[in-house]
C-alpha cells in the first residue's frame, strides 16, 4: 500500500535517491538564504526594525543548507545538479514569487512595497515548507540518521512562518491590508501550479531511480493532480489566512547553531 512513509523510505534507503533529494533540499535553502540575505542588506529605512529578523531567516536557511549536504557526507555521497524543471525556487522566480534576483543583486535600497510582497510570498512558501517538514517529522522523528535533522527544521520553519504572520499583521494595520490580500491570493495560486509542477518531475526522477512500475507512477501522478485540484477549489486558502500566532517574535533572536550537523 502506497503511504507517505513508505514512498519517502524507499528515497531514503537508496543512495541515489537520497543524493537527488537531499540535493534539491540544500540547494532550495541555500538560495533562500542567499535571498535573505540581500533582502536584508537592502531593506529600506522605514523598515529598518526587519533587518535582523531577516538575517536569522536568512541563516537558518543556510544552516538547513548545511544539514542536507552533512547528511550527504555522512553517506559518503556529493550533491548532484538539480534538474531545472525540479528547481522550486527558480521556477517561483518566474512565476513572480520572491524578488528579482537582479534587483537583489543591486545596491538600490528595496522599497517599502517590496518587504510587504518579500513577506506575502514568504508567507505562502513557509506554509508549503512548515507542512513539509511537519510531515516528515510524524514519521521520521525517531530516525536515527535523519530525525534530529527533521525535528530542528521542522522548528525553524514553524519559526518563519509564525514571523510572516506577525509581521504582516503589522503591515496590514500600517495600511497595507489590501496589498497583501492582493499578493497573497496571486502567490498562492501560482505556489499550488509550481508544486504540482515540481512534484510531477520529482516523482518522475525518482521513478526511474527506484524502477517503479507504470502502474506505481501513474497512481502517484492521479494524486498529485488530486491534491492540486483541492488546492485549487480552494485549499489555497490556508496559505493566505492571517492570524496571530503563539509563538511571538519568533526570529528575534540568533540563529540556532547544528554543530553536530555542520
Amino acid at each position: 500500500m502506497l503511504s507517505a512513509r513508505s514512498l519517502f523510505q524507499e528515497i531514503l534507503d537508496n543512495d541515489n535517491s537520497f543524493r537527488l533529494f537531499c540535493s534539491i533540499a540544500a540547494s532550495g535553502e541555500a538560495q533562500g538564504g542567499w535571498e535573505n540575505g540581500r533582502i536584508a542588506a537592502l531593506v529600506p529605512e522605514s523598515q529598518r526594525g526587519l533587518g535582523p529578523k531577516i538575517v536569522r531567516h536568512g541563516a537558518d536557511e543556510d544552516k538547513h543548507g548545511r544539514i542536507f549536504n552533512a547528511l550527504l557526507r555522512k553517506r559518503g555521497l556529493e550533491p548532484v545538479d538539480v534538474p531545472q524543471d525540479a528547481d522550486y525556487t527558480m521556477l517561483l522566480e518566474r512565476q513572480g514569487i520572491g524578488l528579482a534576483h537582479d534587483k537583489l543583486r543591486a545596491d538600490e535600497p528595496l522599497t517599502e512595497y517590496d518587504i510587504v510582497a518579500y513577506l506575502a510570498h514568504s508567507r505562502v512558501t513557509e506554509q508549503r515548507a512548515s507542512e513539509q517538514m511537519q510531515l516528515l517529522r510524524k514519521h521520521f522523528a525517531d530516525h536515527p540518521d535523519l530525525g534530529r535533522a527533521v525535528k530542528m527544521i521542522s522548528n525553524d520553519e514553524d519559526n518563519h512562518l509564525a514571523y510572516c504572520h506577525e509581521e504582516l499583521l503589522r503591515l496590514a494595520a500600517a495600511g497595507h491590508a489590501r496589498t497583501i490580500h492582493r499578493i497573497l491570493r496571486e502567490s498562492a495560486l501560482a505556489e499550488i501550479r509550481v508544486y504540482r509542477d515540481v512534484s510531477l518531475v520529482f516523482m518522475a526522477q525518482m521513478g526511474r531511480i527506484l524502477g517503479w512500475s507504470k502502474a506505481k507512477m501513474a497512481m502517484l501522478a492521479a494524486g498529485i493532480h488530486a491534491v492540486y485540484v483541492y488546492e485549487r477549489l480552494g485549499g489555497w486558502r490556508r496559505m493566505v489566512s492571517l492570524r496571530m500566532p503563539e509563538r511571538l517574535d519568533a526570529l528575534g533572536g540568533p540563529a540556532s547553531a547544528a554543530p553536530e550537523f555542520a
